[in-house]
């Protein structure tokens, strides 16, 4: 049992680092390029098959994967909490953009908020289905598409806020987003429940 959680969370919190490399990166490069270079934080997830709240979340069937995805998500917020208080010794020259992203999203409105985590949800479990199946492509293009259209990924959201104050993470603004990718990462199987076997 404790082998198993072990493994639960260590796997979670490699999947939160990964996702806080992309998004450094995408700090560091900007423009196009960014975002491009930010899908290999999660074409390593998806490699390593790492638990990423957003990768797992439209694959899950029972209580007990549900239960589970609560903590990938605490997992996935560690790892980016780590990275954060890394970068912000280590990379001072990006934490004011980090920091400028982070407070769009606490500044959205809830709506707003909730419809972007969505659309993003939706492109996540999209581009890893497409690469369950050995479809590299849509990965590499899904992640260049949210970030570009401005959509909301919690755990890239994680480590932006992280870079601003890891509190922020407790506050409803936080939780619509979650919720928001829950909802777009099972939308199609809700809608269309035979779409994803």
């Amino acid at each position: 049992m404790i082998q198993k959680w072990y493994r639960l969370y260590a796997s979670s919190l490699l999947a939160g680092i990964c996702i806080s490399i992309g998004c450094i990166v995408n700090l560091k490069t900007g423009g196009v390029v960014g975002p491009i270079m930010f899908a290999f934080g999660l074409i390593t997830v998806v490699h390593y098959k790492f638990k990423l709240f957003t990768g797992t979340a439209g694959f899950i069937h029972g209580k007990q994967e549900a239960y589970q995805l609560v903590h990938i998500l605490i997992g996935n917020i560690i790892g980016c909490l780590i990275m954060a208080w890394l970068t912000s010794m280590l990379c001072p020259d990006i934490i004011e953009k980090g920091q400028s992203l982070a407070l769009a999203r606490m500044s959205t409105s809830a709506f707003g908020q909730l419809i972007f985590g969505i659309l993003c949800g939706f492109i996540m479990t999209t581009a890893v289905q497409f690469a369950r199946q050995d479809k590299w492509l849509p990965l590499l293009f899904g992640v260049p598409v949210f970030i570009l259209c401005g959509f909301y990924h919690c755990i890239a959201d994680a480590f932006y806020i992280c870079l601003q104050s890891p509190l922020l993470l407790l506050t409803p603004a936080y939780c619509m987003i979650v919720v928001g990718n829950f909802i777009g990462c099972n939308m199609t199987r809700w809608l269309l429940p035979d779409s994803l076997n």
